[in-house]
């Protein structure tokens, strides 16, 4: 019997985005966050409420990972992931038209000096990297949480996507899986892309800070 050969078929399916503040031509600032493995985009985006809560001329966008799974057996609470290493190539592939699909009606319903941030959180920090060497558009800066560059990235690529790209490192003292160590090698890599990124820490472990994210925000202010 002939081994079984791999197909695949592109399909439709339905992706979920949640949305803080709202979309007008008085709009400023316009935030898309990417959650990490095992979040899910309702509980991430409440770290960011404060925000348009002080700003209604901030909106918040979080996509949500295209793949849910149960964290803990069959049952109980869900997460989401953004991609695993099976087919890892068809999911960045499906990830990106998807956040670029739901970039354009956004930025396509405010004014064009809005200022873009993209924040990917853990996971979510390669994720973004990934997604904005083929997005259509670029942010006024890159903040990457608790998380990393894609070193897998073709070299060409990544210098182009952060060719004069603020990119911002934000990670907390106490975080278990990134150490003081790791850090400096992920500032050193992006470094060797031709970027000097600013670091950023905050007492805490591997989690967001709600007054680092006011402090951030308040620089487009």
């Amino acid at each position: 019997m002939p081994p079984a050969r791999e197909h695949q078929l592109p399909v439709r399916r339905t992706a979920r985005y949640y949305q803080s503040g709202e979309l007008t031509a008085a709009t400023r600032q316009v935030w898309f966050v990417c959650h990490g493995y095992g979040q899910l985009a309702a509980y991430f985006i409440r770290h960011f409420h404060g925000l348009t809560q002080a700003d209604p001329t901030t909106v918040i966008i979080a996509p949500e990972g295209l793949s849910r799974f149960y964290l803990n057996g069959t049952g109980g609470r869900i997460g989401a992931t953004w991609m695993t290493r099976e087919d890892r190539l068809a999911e960045i592939d499906d990830y990106v038209a998807y956040l670029n699909q739901l970039a354009d009606p956004v930025l396509a319903a405010v004014p064009a000096d809005v200022a873009v941030t993209v924040l990917g959180f853990s996971q979510g920090a390669a994720t973004v990297s990934r997604w904005l060497a083929r997005a259509r558009f670029r942010p006024a800066r890159l903040v990457l949480w608790a998380g990393a560059f894609p070193p897998d990235m073709d070299f060409p690529v990544a210098t182009g996507l952060l060719r004069q790209l603020p990119v911002t490192l934000v990670c907390g003292d106490q975080d278990p899986f990134i150490s003081p160590d790791e850090l400096t090698r992920q500032q050193q890599f992006l470094q060797s892309l031709g970027v000097e990124p600013e670091v950023l820490s905050f007492v805490g472990k591997h989690g967001m800070n709600a007054a680092l994210l006011q402090q951030l925000h308040q620089r487009l202010a």
